[in-house]
């Protein structure tokens, strides 16, 4: 049978936990500052993809005969787009309010560019409703433009 321990009051292993401690929060600190620094590389990475996709998209809007008679295949290019830049912007700005953002416009690109039963259009309506009274709701207005991360 053991018998329950002591706090130990030795200053010596009290100054040890501290460091340690200390330690562990600087290493805990470059592991969050690089991975911000990874979101802001892949943030950039896709900047540059979805400048060229548009700029292809007015490329072919001009040069390729009857491309604007095909309506849904442009709102499927320029929509992807949208929420290409709704991305970037979510890693960039990692509020409550940005990534809401982000879930509101896939899944209305979805409602617009998919030609669903009417049940799948309706549980999209149900999923964007659901977003708005989350943001309504559930998060305080101080909360919505606070960042998510810490990097402090």
């Amino acid at each position: 049978m053991s018998t329950p321990t002591k706090p130990n009051k030795d200053p010596k292993l009290q100054a040890h936990i501290e460091k340690v401690e200390k330690h562990d929060h600087r290493i805990e600190h470059i592991f969050h500052r690089v991975l911000h620094w990874i979101e802001r590389a892949i943030a950039a990475a896709t900047i540059l993809v979805m400048v060229s996709a548009l700029v292809l998209e007015f490329y072919n809007m001009f040069t390729t005969s009857g491309y604007l008679a095909d309506v849904s295949n442009y709102l499927h290019h320029v929509l992807t787009i949208v929420v290409g830049l709704e991305f970037v912007r979510m890693l960039i700005d990692t509020t409550p309010a940005s990534i809401l953002e982000v879930l509101t416009v896939a899944i209305t690109r979805h409602v617009i560019l998919s030609h669903d039963d009417p049940w799948s259009n309706l549980a999209c309506v149900a999923c964007i409703a659901g977003l708005f009274a989350i943001r309504r709701f559930l998060i305080r207005r101080s909360e919505l433009k606070e960042e998510m991360v810490d990097l402090d």
